[in-house]
């Protein structure tokens, strides 16, 4: 299992996934800036791994106490928010991180350990809900199905055993996947360069394929199912993830191809109405070209109606998505 992160002696070392998989490099940080420079950069990265590296962030803001607690605070949590707009998960576990360091403080406790302890019950939290994802899924396989993923949703992404990655290596196990089409995801190649590195240390017998060769594998019948993550799910199912996922889906339903998700319910955001009103991250132009003119959108969002099925650690969601959402909403004792 791939360890994206690891909190030890008051530092947060996160493992650099920029030089992967040439060379494994871990990035020791002892305050909040040098995470949130690593989530900008993509050094850490997939929604629940920097929701927890964040969660770790507010830590270290506070870690040496001082009479300026509650600005230094302040500080941490805006420039970590303002890291990455689109994956929930972030603020998500920044807002929770918020709620313990009022708690400790309202009690007159110093915040450095209840912030510690919370950033690791997260970890955990998240490490179940990887390994329900997964059992939930298995029922979506078949024996001898070819699988198509995108992105990187491993390990990596979640600090656990990955969402869309994690299922995919629990079907393989379970003698229910037989081969899996890595979609190598431009301009950064989360896929053949993460992807990889994770299937290969699993044993997993996989392919790198452009990202354009999709039409091509369906049309010829290579695939049988798509399996993605998520970085946000709107409150009617609609799903923002790495730039491409809507053209994969857009193409599996012209070959009858079922489309899932693999997402905790962290990253279920039924405060967004619809995938319209998600803030879609742009990022630097120079990471597609030097020489040229471009734009760089780091996600898409792919319509509720092109999904099958929503996997989370609760069970999965069936269309129409925004009543299962709902039914969330109104027990919160499963969230």
């Amino acid at each position: 299992m791939a360890t994206p992160l690891r909190f030890d002696a008051g530092a947060l070392e996160l493992l650099d996934q920029t030089r992967l998989p040439a060379e494994e490099v871990w990035l020791r940080c002892r305050d909040p800036a040098c995470v949130a420079d690593a989530i900008a950069r993509l050094a850490v990265r997939g929604a629940p791994a920097i929701g927890i590296a964040a969660a770790y962030g507010l830590a270290l803001a506070v870690r040496d106490g001082g009479t300026d607690t509650r600005a230094r605070f302040a500080h941490a949590f805006d420039l970590l928010a303002s890291t990455r707009p689109t994956a929930v998960n972030l603020r998500w576990a920044l807002e929770q991180g918020r709620r313990a360091f009022e708690d400790a403080v309202d009690g007159g406790q110093p915040p450095y350990e209840p912030l510690v302890t919370l950033a690791r019950r997260l970890e955990d939290t998240q490490r179940e809900a990887d390994s329900r994802i997964a059992q939930e899924a298995l029922e979506l396989f078949s024996p001898g199905d070819q699988v198509l993923t995108h992105c990187n949703a491993g390990g990596l992404a979640t600090g656990g055993a990955g969402t869309a990655g994690g299922v995919i290596e629990a079907a393989w196990k379970a003698g229910r996947v037989a081969h899996v089409w890595v979609d190598e995801t431009r301009p950064l190649l989360q896929g053949a360069r993460l992807t990889a590195w994770e299937l290969s240390k699993a044993g997993v017998p996989f392919h790198v394929v452009t990202d354009g060769s999709v039409g091509t594998l369906m049309a010829r019948g290579l695939v049988d199912r798509v399996v993605v993550g998520a970085d946000r799910i709107a409150g009617n199912g609609d799903v923002a993830n790495k730039i491409g996922t809507y053209t994969v889906a857009v193409v599996a339903a012209r070959h009858h191809i079922p489309v899932y998700v693999a997402a905790p319910l962290s990253t279920i955001d039924a405060a967004t109405p619809t995938g319209s009103e998600i803030a879609i991250e742009e990022r630097d132009p120079d990471e597609v070209t030097a020489d040229a003119p471009a734009a760089n959108w780091a996600f898409d969002v792919t319509p509720h109606e092109l999904v099958t099925a929503i996997v989370t650690e609760i069970g999965m969601l069936t269309p129409p998505f925004h009543e299962a959402i709902a039914r969330l909403e109104a027990a919160p004792q499963a969230r």
